[in-house]
């Protein structure tokens, strides 16, 4: 059996299980990006993403990006600025 991670949602909904092995591919790569950029809108995060992992990464990168991102919200790792359209995340310190 592979070894997974059960992702939580920042809303108390139920998240999901993601193999722990691209759940890590995908934390550091945002990590990464946005420790480069500070802040940045969400489509552009998950195309830098998708750049940065190009031919090391099986599956939708743009959804993985968006679970991965609510379960680092959920865990106090990232947050949204508020009342921005589109959405821009940034980590927390």
């Amino acid at each position: 059996m592979k070894d997974t991670i059960r992702t939580l949602h920042p809303d108390k909904k139920q998240g999901v299980n993601i193999s722990r092995e691209k759940y890590d591919l995908i934390h550091r790569a945002i990590t990464s990006t946005l420790s480069q950029n500070k802040e940045m809108p969400l489509m552009k995060l998950a195309r830098a993403v998708e750049k940065e992992l190009r031919g090391k990464f099986e599956g939708s990168v743009t959804w993985y990006v968006t679970t991965v991102k609510l379960d680092m919200e959920a865990r106090g790792e990232m947050k949204r600025i508020p009342h921005s359209r589109p959405q821009v995340v940034k980590l927390v310190k």
